[in-house]
């Protein structure tokens, strides 16, 4: 921690990165609602916010300058654009953690460019949980789809779609990728290889785990309700079936990994290299999932993805029965449609 200026009370030391692909009719908008946060404000915490612009193709960095320009000066002044060549989220991860982001950052946030922050005190109340509790190692937004929060006239099957991932998942005990916060200490010690389908899941795993030596802690992470962001809700069935299909190719992904560090890296610091050479190989994933796939009986994609929804407990009513059915047909399209694109080497790269 640093002391601020008149001597009072300790700063912690926060660095946030807002990761953005082609993000130039959104960035301003997330640009304005970081500028109405409370935390530049505060004399507790010493900031600094990184946009990450990777790989962009359209005017996402000239839309940023442009949002930060009309900015006051004392928040302007905490928040950066770099104008990043290579894009891939992971690989982004691992440069913002390792390379970008101040050694000193007790904290590390990670927001997508897309989000909306509705709540002007979400990420002051972020960095005060993990303060308040120095066990956790991850805190989590709690995801809040549009169509809900702004309760839009999207029509049925949009709301069928919103409502169909309900109960899924705890998210106070996993890692949102579009807002979240890690212990300083706890990030640098991860190593992203380039091309993670699902790096979220991949970051929960390696935090919770003490990458994978160790039983699995949920005590180390946490949520609060009342803590949340808002992001766009699929609204077309192909889209939906689309973003299915990359979360099962990310979870399987995540799988074959974790068999190839739990069996060649089984201690912490081995891990830890492991992950760091990887890191600096962009074929690295590639080439582990070409030679660790298919495996029995299954394939390439596990059986237990296709059942998840029946473990989450049943649906109650017409409507939930409904849901429950749409569901399951959808968690099969996505389960053959991740088989194949696996079966065809498409389980690693930039998605």
């Amino acid at each position: 921690m640093t002391v601020p200026a008149g001597g009072s009370a300790p700063q912690v030391c926060v660095d946030i990165g807002v990761f953005a692909y082609n993000e130039e009719a959104q960035i301003g908008a997330l640009i304005a609602d970081l500028a109405r946060q409370t935390i530049f404000e505060t004399t507790e915490v010493d900031l600094q916010m990184l946009v990450l612009a990777n790989g962009c193709t359209d005017n996402t960095v000239g839309a940023a300058e442009q949002a930060l320009a009309a900015l006051p000066e004392t928040v302007a002044a905490r928040i950066r654009v770099l104008d990043l060549e290579q894009g891939g989220k992971s690989r982004t991860g691992h440069r913002y953690i390792h390379e970008l982001s101040r050694p000193s950052a007790e904290m590390l946030g990670f927001m997508d460019g897309d989000i909306r922050l509705p709540a002007p005190r979400a990420l002051l109340q972020m960095v005060q949980r993990m303060q308040a509790d120095p066990g956790l190692r991850a805190f989590s937004s709690r995801p809040v789809k549009d169509v809900v929060h702004d309760d839009l006239p999207v029509g049925t099957m949009a709301r069928v779609i919103a409502m169909g991932g309900d109960g899924l998942t705890d998210f106070r005990k996993s890692i949102c990728g579009q807002l979240f916060m890690l212990r300083g200490q706890t990030a640098r010690r991860i190593g992203l290889p380039a091309g993670l389908p699902v790096e979220d899941g991949f970051i929960r795993a390696m935090t919770l785990t003490e990458l994978l030596s160790a039983p699995e802690d949920t005590d180390r992470i946490d949520g609060d309700p009342e803590i949340f962001h808002v992001y766009e809700s699929i609204r077309s069935p192909l889209e939906l079936i689309r973003h299915q299909i990359r979360i099962v190719v990310g979870t399987a992904v995540n799988a074959a990994l974790f068999r190839r560090i739990r069996r060649d890296a089984p201690t912490e610091e081995a891990a830890h290299g492991m992950l760091m050479q990887a890191a600096e190989d962009p074929r690295w994933l590639r080439r582990i999932l070409q030679e660790d796939l298919p495996v029995r009986p299954y394939g390439y994609v596990p059986f237990d993805l296709l059942t998840k929804r029946l473990k989450a407990g049943p649906r109650r009513g017409l409507r939930g029965r409904v849901v429950l059915a749409l569901g399951l047909v959808l968690d099969l399209v996505a389960w053959l449609g991740a088989s194949w694109r696996m079966w065809r080497g498409q389980g690693a790269g930039h998605w």
